[in-house]
């Protein structure tokens, strides 16, 4: 009988009937920034169409992490992207806001996977079998494919919200604090995406 732990496992898992399942990678992007929902993917590969060059979406280039965006939407089996609002992360908290958006993406995949491994040490609720893996996005394609999705889709939003608010400079800080973004909340005050629960965010706002 197999074991129950399974790590680096990708597309295809045994289970304890030996019988293959299809195993979807979760991750997320936008815990850290002081504006903008936090965004989460869920991925489930195709052995038949790999996509080579995946890796943790953070140790790559834009221009890298783009193709990949691309060849993962051509070739996994299905992809899905979601999030949780500025609203939800400021009334149940990032942690649980971040779990809220795996939770959506794993129920917006096309296929029901049968094994959920998501990056971390906390899993979301899900009605399937999960595993949080440490550092899973440098281990398991899976989770590096999803975390190149929810960066560049987060990365795309923040493009849309500079163009709405260029004087913060979203397109270049990406929402995180940077001396830039700090002294621009100092001179202009939140924007309705800043998270005001946030400490640089609520102190403007006193």
């Amino acid at each position: 009988m197999p074991s129950k732990r399974l790590l680096h496992a990708e597309q295809i898992a045994l289970v304890w009937d030996t019988a293959p399942v299809l195993v979807a990678g979760v991750d997320e992007a936008g815990r850290g920034p002081l504006a903008g929902p936090v965004f989460a993917a869920a991925v489930i590969l195709d052995d038949l169409h790999p996509i080579d060059g995946l890796a943790d979406s953070k140790t790559l280039n834009e221009r890298k992490r783009e193709s990949l965006y691309d060849a993962i939407r051509a070739k996994a089996l299905c992809c899905s992207v979601a999030q949780a609002s500025v609203e939800e992360i400021d009334r149940i908290n990032i942690l649980q806001a971040t779990l809220l958006a795996m939770r959506r993406a794993v129920d917006g995949l096309r296929l029901k996977p049968g094994l959920v491994l998501v990056d971390g040490n906390r899993l979301p609720p899900l009605t399937m079998r999960a595993e949080a893996i440490v550092k899973g996005d440098s281990k398991v394609q899976a989770i590096s494919a999803a975390s190149i999705l929810a960066k560049v889709t987060r990365d795309h939003w923040c493009m849309e919200l500079d163009a709405q608010y260029p004087q913060y400079g979203f397109a270049d800080h990406k929402g995180y604090g940077t001396a830039r973004h700090l002294a621009a909340l100092k001179a202009y005050g939140a924007c309705p995406e800043h998270r005001k629960t946030f400490a640089p965010v609520a102190k403007v706002l006193l």
